[in-house]
Protein backbone atom coordinates (compact mmCIF):
# COMPACT_ATOMS: atom_id res chain seq x y z
CA UNK A 1 0.00 0.00 0.00
CA UNK A 2 1.04 3.12 -0.79
CA UNK A 3 2.01 6.12 1.72
CA UNK A 4 0.90 10.14 1.20
CA UNK A 5 3.17 12.74 2.72
CA UNK A 6 1.92 15.97 0.85
CA UNK A 7 3.15 15.17 -2.71
CA UNK A 8 6.09 12.92 -1.67
CA UNK A 9 4.50 8.62 -1.92
CA UNK A 10 7.11 6.79 -0.49
CA UNK A 11 10.01 8.73 -1.47
CA UNK A 12 8.96 10.08 -4.54
CA UNK A 13 7.43 13.71 -5.44
CA UNK A 14 4.56 13.59 -7.75
CA UNK A 15 2.64 16.24 -8.98
CA UNK A 16 -0.38 16.64 -7.44
CA UNK A 17 -3.34 15.16 -10.20
CA UNK A 18 -0.79 11.91 -10.22
CA UNK A 19 -1.77 11.57 -6.58
CA UNK A 20 -4.91 12.21 -6.83
CA UNK A 21 -5.12 9.44 -9.79
CA UNK A 22 -3.47 7.39 -7.77
CA UNK A 23 -5.73 7.69 -4.45
CA UNK A 24 -9.09 7.09 -6.89
CA UNK A 25 -7.24 3.45 -8.11
CA UNK A 26 -5.94 2.80 -4.42
CA UNK A 27 -10.24 3.13 -3.52
CA UNK A 28 -11.53 1.39 -6.74
CA UNK A 29 -9.08 -1.34 -5.86
CA UNK A 30 -10.06 -1.65 -2.05
CA UNK A 31 -13.89 -1.70 -3.27
CA UNK A 32 -12.98 -4.78 -5.69
CA UNK A 33 -11.21 -6.57 -2.90
CA UNK A 34 -14.20 -5.78 -0.71
CA UNK A 35 -16.76 -7.21 -3.41
CA UNK A 36 -14.37 -10.45 -3.99
CA UNK A 37 -14.39 -11.54 -0.57
CA UNK A 38 -18.27 -10.89 -0.36
CA UNK A 39 -17.93 -13.64 -3.42
CA UNK A 40 -15.58 -16.23 -1.57
CA UNK A 41 -17.94 -15.90 1.68
CA UNK A 42 -20.93 -16.85 -0.36
CA UNK A 43 -19.11 -19.04 -2.58
CA UNK A 44 -17.85 -20.59 1.33
CA UNK A 45 -21.57 -20.74 2.32
CA UNK A 46 -22.69 -22.62 -0.83
CA UNK A 47 -20.25 -25.27 -0.69
CA UNK A 48 -21.08 -25.51 3.13
CA UNK A 49 -24.93 -26.01 2.22
CA UNK A 50 -24.21 -28.26 -0.80
CA UNK A 51 -21.87 -30.63 1.51
CA UNK A 52 -25.23 -30.87 4.14
CA UNK A 53 -27.50 -32.08 1.04
CA UNK A 54 -24.51 -34.62 0.23
CA UNK A 55 -25.05 -35.65 3.38
CA UNK A 56 -28.76 -36.03 3.53
CA UNK A 57 -28.82 -37.92 0.17
CA UNK A 58 -26.13 -40.47 1.06
CA UNK A 59 -28.04 -41.23 4.64
CA UNK A 60 -31.23 -41.75 2.22
CA UNK A 61 -29.35 -44.05 -0.52
CA UNK A 62 -27.92 -46.07 2.63
CA UNK A 63 -31.82 -46.43 4.35
CA UNK A 64 -33.16 -47.19 0.48
CA UNK A 65 -30.42 -49.80 0.15
CA UNK A 66 -31.21 -51.20 3.68
CA UNK A 67 -34.60 -51.57 2.75
CA UNK A 68 -33.71 -53.49 -0.70
CA UNK A 69 -31.51 -56.14 1.52
CA UNK A 70 -34.06 -56.82 4.16
CA UNK A 71 -37.08 -56.63 2.12
CA UNK A 72 -37.43 -60.28 0.14
CA UNK A 73 -37.76 -59.02 -3.85
CA UNK A 74 -40.55 -61.48 -4.07
CA UNK A 75 -43.16 -63.56 -2.07
CA UNK A 76 -44.53 -66.14 -3.29
CA UNK A 77 -48.42 -66.45 -3.19
CA UNK A 78 -49.94 -69.77 -2.37
CA UNK A 79 -52.56 -71.56 -5.08
CA UNK A 80 -55.29 -72.91 -3.44
CA UNK A 81 -55.52 -76.47 -5.27
CA UNK A 82 -58.50 -79.02 -4.91
CA UNK A 83 -55.60 -81.57 -4.34
CA UNK A 84 -54.59 -79.63 -1.29
CA UNK A 85 -56.25 -82.04 0.86
CA UNK A 86 -54.26 -85.59 -0.85
CA UNK A 87 -50.51 -86.55 0.04
CA UNK A 88 -48.17 -85.31 -2.89
CA UNK A 89 -47.23 -89.09 -3.78
CA UNK A 90 -50.97 -89.92 -4.06
CA UNK A 91 -51.43 -87.28 -6.40
CA UNK A 92 -52.44 -88.68 -9.92
CA UNK A 93 -50.40 -87.68 -13.10
CA UNK A 94 -53.21 -85.30 -14.54
CA UNK A 95 -52.47 -82.88 -11.23
CA UNK A 96 -48.77 -82.39 -12.17
CA UNK A 97 -49.83 -81.95 -15.98
CA UNK A 98 -52.28 -79.04 -15.50
CA UNK A 99 -49.93 -77.33 -13.43
CA UNK A 100 -47.61 -76.27 -16.44
CA UNK A 101 -50.55 -75.38 -18.62
CA UNK A 102 -51.65 -71.86 -18.04
CA UNK A 103 -54.96 -70.91 -19.41
CA UNK A 104 -55.06 -67.10 -17.77
CA UNK A 105 -57.71 -65.88 -20.78
CA UNK A 106 -60.66 -68.57 -20.13
CA UNK A 107 -62.33 -69.89 -16.71
CA UNK A 108 -61.48 -73.27 -15.44
CA UNK A 109 -63.23 -75.95 -13.94
CA UNK A 110 -61.96 -76.89 -10.44
CA UNK A 111 -61.31 -80.76 -10.40
CA UNK A 112 -63.22 -82.83 -8.13
CA UNK A 113 -61.66 -83.20 -4.32
CA UNK A 114 -61.96 -86.69 -2.87
CA UNK A 115 -64.44 -85.24 -0.07
CA UNK A 116 -66.86 -84.30 -3.39
CA UNK A 117 -66.37 -87.33 -4.99
CA UNK A 118 -67.04 -89.62 -1.85
CA UNK A 119 -70.17 -87.67 -1.50
CA UNK A 120 -71.74 -88.78 -4.83
CA UNK A 121 -74.36 -90.81 -4.82
CA UNK A 122 -72.85 -94.41 -5.32
CA UNK A 123 -75.76 -95.25 -8.15
CA UNK A 124 -74.50 -92.25 -10.26
CA UNK A 125 -70.41 -92.59 -9.96
CA UNK A 126 -70.99 -96.70 -10.70
CA UNK A 127 -67.54 -97.84 -12.04
CA UNK A 128 -66.29 -94.46 -12.67
CA UNK A 129 -63.02 -93.60 -10.46
CA UNK A 130 -61.86 -90.28 -9.07
CA UNK A 131 -59.21 -90.59 -11.70
CA UNK A 132 -61.60 -91.33 -14.67
CA UNK A 133 -63.58 -88.23 -13.34
CA UNK A 134 -60.84 -85.67 -13.35
CA UNK A 135 -59.64 -86.95 -16.55
CA UNK A 136 -63.61 -85.79 -18.13
CA UNK A 137 -62.39 -82.39 -15.89
CA UNK A 138 -59.59 -81.99 -17.37
CA UNK A 139 -60.42 -82.98 -21.05
CA UNK A 140 -63.38 -79.89 -20.79
CA UNK A 141 -61.05 -77.93 -19.89
CA UNK A 142 -58.30 -78.38 -22.93
CA UNK A 143 -61.38 -77.99 -24.73
CA UNK A 144 -62.94 -74.63 -23.33
CA UNK A 145 -59.17 -73.45 -23.55
CA UNK A 146 -58.66 -74.21 -27.41
CA UNK A 147 -62.18 -72.80 -28.32
CA UNK A 148 -61.59 -69.33 -26.35
CA UNK A 149 -58.59 -68.96 -27.97
CA UNK A 150 -59.68 -69.01 -31.42
CA UNK A 151 -62.78 -66.82 -30.38
CA UNK A 152 -60.35 -63.82 -29.08
CA UNK A 153 -58.42 -64.71 -32.34
CA UNK A 154 -59.24 -61.56 -34.94
CA UNK A 155 -60.72 -62.93 -37.96
CA UNK A 156 -57.35 -62.32 -40.65
CA UNK A 157 -55.43 -64.37 -38.35
CA UNK A 158 -57.12 -67.54 -38.64
CA UNK A 159 -57.04 -69.97 -41.35
CA UNK A 160 -60.06 -71.14 -43.45
CA UNK A 161 -61.06 -74.02 -40.43
CA UNK A 162 -60.93 -72.09 -37.52
CA UNK A 163 -63.28 -69.29 -39.07
CA UNK A 164 -65.54 -71.72 -39.67
CA UNK A 165 -64.95 -72.90 -35.81
CA UNK A 166 -65.19 -69.16 -34.94
CA UNK A 167 -68.47 -68.55 -36.57
CA UNK A 168 -70.07 -71.74 -35.07
CA UNK A 169 -68.71 -70.09 -31.75
CA UNK A 170 -70.66 -66.89 -32.15
CA UNK A 171 -73.60 -68.43 -33.38
CA UNK A 172 -74.04 -70.64 -30.74
CA UNK A 173 -74.25 -67.86 -27.74
CA UNK A 174 -77.24 -67.05 -26.29
CA UNK A 175 -78.72 -64.63 -23.92
CA UNK A 176 -78.01 -67.10 -21.10
CA UNK A 177 -74.29 -67.67 -22.21
CA UNK A 178 -73.34 -64.31 -22.61
CA UNK A 179 -70.43 -63.63 -20.62
CA UNK A 180 -70.33 -67.46 -19.79
CA UNK A 181 -67.92 -69.78 -20.53
CA UNK A 182 -69.42 -73.25 -22.24
CA UNK A 183 -68.86 -76.09 -24.52
CA UNK A 184 -70.87 -78.42 -26.30
CA UNK A 185 -70.62 -81.75 -27.67
CA UNK A 186 -69.07 -80.64 -30.98
CA UNK A 187 -66.26 -78.97 -29.26
CA UNK A 188 -65.29 -81.87 -27.47
CA UNK A 189 -65.21 -83.94 -30.25
CA UNK A 190 -63.08 -80.76 -32.22
CA UNK A 191 -60.33 -80.56 -29.51
CA UNK A 192 -59.88 -83.91 -27.41
CA UNK A 193 -59.68 -87.58 -28.09
CA UNK A 194 -62.50 -88.26 -25.53
CA UNK A 195 -65.61 -90.97 -27.07
CA UNK A 196 -69.03 -88.64 -25.81
CA UNK A 197 -71.65 -91.34 -25.53
CA UNK A 198 -73.28 -92.90 -22.48
CA UNK A 199 -70.60 -92.95 -19.93
CA UNK A 200 -69.20 -89.49 -20.42
CA UNK A 201 -72.80 -88.11 -20.29
CA UNK A 202 -73.05 -90.40 -16.83
CA UNK A 203 -69.85 -87.97 -15.70
CA UNK A 204 -71.53 -84.99 -16.76
CA UNK A 205 -74.41 -85.69 -14.50
CA UNK A 206 -71.75 -86.28 -11.81
CA UNK A 207 -70.33 -82.74 -12.47
CA UNK A 208 -73.74 -80.70 -12.43
CA UNK A 209 -73.51 -83.16 -8.90
CA UNK A 210 -70.71 -81.18 -7.65
CA UNK A 211 -72.00 -77.72 -9.20
CA UNK A 212 -68.94 -77.53 -11.72
CA UNK A 213 -71.22 -77.48 -14.44
CA UNK A 214 -74.94 -76.28 -15.74
CA UNK A 215 -76.81 -77.24 -18.87
CA UNK A 216 -78.55 -74.52 -21.00
CA UNK A 217 -80.46 -75.88 -23.83
CA UNK A 218 -81.46 -74.48 -26.88
CA UNK A 219 -81.35 -74.42 -30.64
CA UNK A 220 -80.91 -78.07 -30.45
CA UNK A 221 -77.79 -77.72 -28.41
CA UNK A 222 -77.10 -78.39 -24.80
CA UNK A 223 -74.27 -75.78 -23.82
CA UNK A 224 -72.57 -77.01 -20.94
CA UNK A 225 -71.18 -73.44 -19.26
CA UNK A 226 -68.73 -73.67 -16.60
CA UNK A 227 -69.45 -72.45 -13.20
Amino acid sequence: MFILFGNKVCGLYLPQQKIKKLAQEVLGLGRILEEFEKCVDQQKEQLKQLKELEKLFQNDLESVQHMKDNFPAHIPKRKSSVMDNKPADHQPAWAEKTKKISRNFVKEMDYITTQEYDGIPHYMKGRVSYEQLNAVVEGINTAVAAKYKILCQPLKALNNHSRKLQQRFKDQETKDTRGQFFVVEEDMHEFTQMKVDKRFQGILNMLRQCQRLREVRGGGLVRYVLM
